[in-house]
């Protein structure tokens, strides 16, 4: 067994477990405050559910596709690492994205604010709602807002305040795409606190998204802002090649896991199972939840506890590649399921419409996403059985029976955190019983954000206050 010593050069120490978007920006954080880092990945590569494949031409993202560019943090990294030049916004015209409504894909209102669409007319002639259902959606001016602080889930919250319909055919679907969760157990307060906090300032939902749209200033003409979603052009695995490639001579460790982490001498001992043991002044733990739980279980068996409670789904993504006449026209960049529809999809995108550069010329690129809350079948079923069930609802629905020259099948088992009704409570909870071991600061999706923006923020904020504690107490021992 081989002990690496604690510091090189009189310089604090700190290890990162886990090398998927938080981690790597926790990384980069330390880096910039001059400590010493070492980042621990289990898997052959960096990035965790960010993946890019290039083949035969195609541009395939295996997990998320796209960054929000109005949470700062993603573009602000993406002007760090100097790729600015090769930042991607969603392709002019196009259409807009549609939703399955009886078998029929029906364009989502226009207006659309908060879940809720606010322009009148979009209102009063969308198929999506009955006027049984548009006329309770729009008793949500009359409903009282709830005064208490208890969490509800997003489905009880958009019932209560617009009804079933718009629930049904508007909300779940736009949801349960973001989240990949059942938004019949999501955490109003932990996914979409801003309906919360509308409800309690302008006592409804409708009111609220009517006044921010009056209130969004003009700002900047259309083309000097950035399109909502932006990529860069060689898929978001560039920002974490780059990301990778910031890190310079960082020590980092890939097929390598931490299997023992433990306090000793003012700092932590950790043991690898390539048989090494590192000796480090502070951790940041970026690992699923699970992960973290266990390797805090002897040093901090409560905080192990409610990390353990946070649950995961998982999601299946779909890469078919088609010759470009073969798909319909006129049918946006996609399309949403929802849950009513009895489909195994769950959302399509037009991958070569959304972003150029997906596809090669005289071809096209669809992502479809499958895996709802409760299923299963796709777990053991092979890729070709998955490609046909897929296959046979795009028929359906699209009406493709062209052979597609390209699929591919990844599966994400687990990997999506839930921010199930008590999840805000939960963090206060793991926030409290984490000051018990003030070297280990635990970060990643499963706690606050599951988007690369909000990983990139989590990831800094814990290196900057992991930073703080071990540059004083360090600089104390010197």
């Amino acid at each position: 067994m081989r002990i690496v010593p604690e510091t090189i050069g009189n310089r604090p120490r700190a290890a990162v477990i886990g090398g998927g978007v938080a981690g790597l920006s926790a990384a980069l954080a330390l880096r910039d405050r001059g400590v010493e880092v070492v980042l621990i990945e289990r898997d052959s590569r960096l990035g965790g559910v960010v993946r890019t494949d290039h083949v035969d031409g195609f541009l395939l993202e295996s997990g998320p596709d796209s960054i929000l560019s109005y949470k700062p943090s993603g573009v602000a990294m993406i002007d760090r690492l100097g790729l600015c030049a090769s930042l991607v916004e969603t392709r002019p015209g196009g259409g807009g994205t549609f939703i399955l409504h009886n078998g029929e894909l029906v364009p989502l209102p226009e207006g659309m604010t908060m879940l809720v669409p606010t322009q009148y007319k979009a209102i009063a002639t969308t198929p999506l709602l009955s006027p049984v259902g548009k006329l309770r959606m729009l008793l949500d001016v009359a409903v009282p807002a709830r005064r208490d602080e208890a969490d509800e889930s997003v489905g009880s919250f958009v019932r209560r305040r617009l009804g079933s319909q718009v629930f049904d055919h508007l909300a779940e679907p736009l949801v349960s795409g973001i989240f990949s969760g059942d938004a019949d157990q999501l955490s109003v307060l932990s996914t979409m606190p801003r309906l919360r906090q509308v409800e309690l300032e302008q006592g409804g939902i409708i009111r609220g998204a009517i006044a921010q749209r009056r209130a969004a200033a003009p700002g900047p003409s259309p083309s000097a802002r950035l399109t909502p979603f932006v990529s860069l052009a060689g898929g978001l695995g560039q920002l974490i090649d780059a990301m990778s490639e910031a890190l310079g001579e960082t020590d980092v460790r890939l097929n390598d896991a931490v299997v023992g982490l433990s306090s000793v001498d003012g700092g932590y001992r950790l043991d690898l199972s390539s048989g090494e043991t590192l000796a480090v002044d502070g951790v940041v733990l970026a690992t699923p939840a699970p992960a973290s739980a266990d390797l805090l279980a002897t040093l901090a068996s409560e905080l192990a506890d409610e990390l353990r409670k946070i649950p995961y789904g998982s999601s299946v993504s779909i890469s078919l590649g088609y010759p470009a006449g073969a798909l319909p026209v006129n049918a946006g960049r996609g399309f949403v399921v929802p849950r009513a529809e009895g489909k195994a999809i769950r959302a399509v995108t037009w991958s070569s419409e959304k972003f150029e550069g997906r596809a090669p010329a005289g071809q096209s690129l669809l992502r479809v996403v499958i895996g709802r809350p409760g299923e299963s079948w796709w777990r053991d079923a092979p890729d070709d059985y998955v490609v046909l069930r897929v296959r046979a609802e795009l028929r359906e629905i699209l009406g493709i029976d062209a052979e597609p020259t390209l699929a591919r099948v990844y599966r994400w088992v687990d990997a999506m955190p839930q921010y199930v009704v008590g999840h805000a409570a939960r963090l206060l909870r793991i926030d409290w019983l984490a000051k018990a071991i003030p070297g280990v600061v635990v970060t990643g999706s499963a706690l606050r954000g599951v988007g690369i923006p909000d990983n990139i923020s989590a990831g800094k904020d814990a290196a900057e206050r992991l930073a703080d504690r071990i540059i004083a107490s360090h600089g104390a021992r010197i």
